[in-house]
């Protein structure tokens, strides 16, 4: 077994692997129904989403992966350009599936979006979860912390930057309770941190995301913490404003990792937004 699939030996689903141009994903699925796809945040993995595909799984098929240059996947090669949602897409066909619903935390919310925009003929609804836009600015603090994990990479490399992130304010909330802040540092100890070392050949697939809200044309569910960032608030807020016809809740006691710090209320909504129009 590899470095990076010995990651989830203790995981009760088989995790495999789909080999892509400069890069691998790895990926597990459980259940049988429409098709949901899980997609994690920034410097996480497939492993924050335990209690969603669990409960999802009794009605849904379940697809959970990491992205190129995360968790499991491992390093990406940084001399392949590449895009998020064709390794998305990708992963689509390989497991022969048409179209899914998109559920995204974070970075992963901002995929979802881009994905529903470059090929919406294979988006069947979204659920954005504290989701990155780029074009509505961080708050003061947020974006301090960020420079300061750069900082700290420049001058004494990933570690550093890894233990850094952790005191983001991002996961304040998160780190309140034993468990999520277990969880958190076991994924963020697992993350390359190529991004922060500008090894990461990403081209975007088309506009930004914040210029095209107004073009999403599936049902759209948008979740935010109620004590999450003011700058990821303000994002959660735009989205439900501009994508037409979106529900937006806001997820009490709960800091940016909203499907982990309260995973009984983020499972109930998900469950009944994504089994709406006879999905169940």
């Amino acid at each position: 077994m590899s470095d990076a699939l010995s990651l989830f030996a203790g995981d009760s689903a088989a995790t495999a692997v789909l080999a892509r141009p400069g890069a691998r994903l790895a990926y597990q699925v459980t259940g049988d129904g429409p098709a949901v796809v899980l997609i994690h945040g920034f410097s996480l993995d497939m492993r924050m989403w335990a209690a969603q595909a669990g409960a999802l799984a009794a009605r849904f098929r379940v697809v959970r992966y990491d992205c190129r240059g995360f968790g499991a996947s491992g390093p990406l090669d940084p001399a392949v350009a590449y895009a998020h949602v064709d390794d998305l897409l990708a992963l689509l066909d390989h497991l022969g599936i048409e179209d899914a619903a998109l559920v995204g935390l974070s970075f992963g919310g901002q995929l979802a979006v881009e994905a529903a925009l470059a090929a919406p003929a294979r988006v069947r609804r979204l659920a954005l979860l504290s989701s990155v836009l780029d074009g509505v600015p961080w708050d003061p603090e947020s974006w301090a912390a960020l420079k300061t994990v750069a900082g700290q990479v420049d001058a004494h490399g990933v570690l550093a930057g890894r233990a850094a992130w952790l005191g983001h304010p991002l996961f304040a909330a998160g780190l309140e309770q034993p468990a999520v802040a277990g969880q958190l540092a076991a994924m963020v100890a697992s993350y390359p941190g190529q991004h922060w070392l500008g090894q990461d050949p990403h081209r975007r697939p088309g506009p930004r995301a914040v210029d095209a809200l107004e073009d999403v044309t599936v049902p759209a569910l948008v979740l935010s913490g109620q004590r999450d960032v003011p700058g990821f608030r303000e994002m959660s807020a735009v989205l439900a404003a501009r994508i037409p016809g979106a529900g937006h809740h806001v997820v009490p006691g709960a800091g940016h990792l909203v499907n982990m710090e309260q995973p009984e209320i983020v499972n109930g909504l998900l469950t009944r937004f994504l089994a709406a129009a006879g999905e169940a």
